[in-house]
């Protein structure tokens, strides 16, 4: 607010305006500081941290007992340096000459190595796939589900998949095959090393179909 002063003694005064004095503006950020401390302090204390997730795996126990497992319901992968997978159905042909070469080649996507054990365990995802409708409906607790789950993975009559590596197979590629065991839900699988036999036959593969 402007002040006017008026001149003493008489009417001869002039009236004058006083200009406002600018104040200095000061603000103290010591509040500002100690809330972001105590913020800080509150999201580290009450935020949860992500797990590592892992894959697991019983390493098999070392026996002189062979497991023998019937042709008709085993599948053999073979996994190489490369991306590529090999795989063949039941027993592997070692004579080309006297009977064609088993030997298939496929890849890890979807429409690949997925698609493939699905259609192979078709038995099994039949059986799981009322327990997972009367779990979706809340019928079937968490702990029952599982157990039935594993009891239709470990029917006589499910898929066994034999997965082959080598000492050039890549270890994101062994990660990538156990993924699918579990996704395709697959309870029987081992991992063994490769023969000759599969070295050999994969050569021929290559000689009559390169890409």
């Amino acid at each position: 607010m402007a002040d006017v002063n008026t001149g003493g003694g008489g009417g001869g005064g002039r009236h004058q305006k006083k200009r406002a004095k600018k104040l200095s503006t000061r603000i103290d950020m010591t509040p500002m500081v100690d809330l972001g401390f105590l913020l800080l302090t509150f999201f580290m204390l009450t935020t949860t941290f992500s797990q590592p997730k892992i894959i697991e795996l019983t390493p098999p126990i070392k026996s002189d007992v062979v497991t023998k497992v019937q042709d008709t319901l085993s599948l053999t992968v073979i996994l190489g340096k490369s991306d590529t997978v090999y795989y063949y159905n039941g027993k592997l042909e070692t004579n080309p000459d006297s009977a064609p070469n088993n030997m298939m080649r496929t890849d890890y996507s979807d429409n690949g190595l997925r698609k493939i054990v699905l259609n192979r365990n078709h038995r099994v995802l039949s059986l799981i796939k009322p327990i997972e409708e009367q779990r979706d409906a809340h019928k079937l607790p968490d702990t029952l589900f599982a157990k039935l789950k594993e009891k239709a993975e470990e029917d006589k009559y499910a898929i066994f998949v034999i997965i082959k590596t080598d000492t050039n197979t890549k270890y994101i590629n062994v990660v990538r095959a156990l993924d699918e065991m579990n996704i395709c839900n697959v309870g029987k699988y081992s991992l063994i090393d490769v023969t000759d036999d599969d070295y050999k036959m994969i050569a021929d593969y290559k000689k009559n179909h390169p890409k």
